[in-house]
């Protein structure tokens, strides 16, 4: 376990691009971090893909006192844009691991970072030569980037991948080939027998040196750009807002919050954490279907009063 970092005290804030501006000053208790950065799945939403009454109410509560919420997710942008829609999210986003920051009040991408193609292909061909034949699904760039699966990657009901909202974007294709005939941001992989966390280790023996492999759910191993994680999309855009690491406070559960938990002053772990995301984290609070988030807003609101 980290050592704890104790709380910074409360800055005054600024207002940052595409963000709904703070309530005037005293209108609510001053919250002791500028930037609140959640990661969605198994975090900020429910099991059913909702976000809780409550912690909307304390995300809001928050924001009016001082914060800025920031969404930091492994989604790419086509599967995140209909969940800060409901938020009424109008800021900054960073999205698909940190390749993409997208300004939702604009409806565009800011940055988008790319995997090489032949890379991709090249990191597929030798991680089959080693560990047989793997499902693989490519997620394509862009504002509608769609997932492209070839056949052997499971999709839809009882797969843990393509059920929720959004996944209109994802289709089948016979030919692996046409996985890598445009830009994407990134690969989920699948093999018929290793769980996630041995295929994550096993790839990461393999060719850890060319590119970034990453758990971020249930059947979710990726392969990123190397060097890319959501720390990177969160230093872009905290620049951007003009806050600091040291002013922030993380809410994440899978190891491809680590780096993020890293980059942040205080690190939160969800119940239903990863192991090694509970060991890396500052505090563990309730589960995303327990309204986790909102425990540690309404404690560090009612500390400020």
């Amino acid at each position: 376990m980290s050592q704890p970092r104790s709380e910074p005290a409360a800055v005054p804030s600024a207002p940052a691009e595409g963000t709904v501006p703070a309530q005037p000053a005293g209108v609510a208790a001053p919250f002791p971090y500028r930037l609140i950065a959640t990661d969605l799945d198994g975090t900020l939403l429910r099991s059913d893909e909702t976000i809780s009454p409550r912690t909307r109410r304390a995300l809001r509560a928050a924001v009016a006192a001082g914060a800025r919420h920031l969404v930091a997710t492994g989604r790419s942008v086509a599967w995140t844009r209909h969940i800060l829609r409901d938020l009424g999210y109008e800021g900054l986003a960073v999205c698909g691991q940190g390749a993409q920051l997208y300004h939702a009040g604009e409806d565009r991408l800011v940055t988008s970072v790319t995997l090489d193609r032949a890379l991709a292909r090249a990191v597929v061909e030798r991680l089959e030569s080693r560990l047989g034949t793997l499902g693989v699904a490519a997620n394509r760039d862009g504002l509608d980037g769609q997932v492209v699966a070839d056949e052997r990657f499971p999709i839809g009901p009882g797969s843990g991948f393509g059920e929720e909202p959004g996944s209109e974007e994802l289709w089948r294709s016979r030919d692996r080939a046409a996985l890598f005939e445009e830009p994407l941001i990134k690969l989920y992989l699948r093999h018929p027998t290793l769980d996630d966390d041995a295929l994550a280790a096993a790839a990461l023996a393999e060719v850890g040196d060319a590119v970034g492999v990453i758990v971020s759910g249930e059947g979710l191993v990726e392969v990123v750009p190397a060097g890319l994680s959501k720390a990177t999309g969160l230093s872009l855009a905290a620049r951007r807002m003009k806050v600091r690491a040291a002013e922030t406070i993380a809410f994440g559960d899978m190891p491809n919050d680590l780096a993020m938990f890293a980059w942040a002053r205080h690190a939160v772990a969800m119940a239903d954490a990863h192991p090694t995301v509970k060991a890396a984290a500052d505090e563990v609070t309730g589960g995303n279907d327990a309204d986790g988030i909102a425990v540690v807003l309404e404690r560090l609101l009612a500390a400020g009063r």
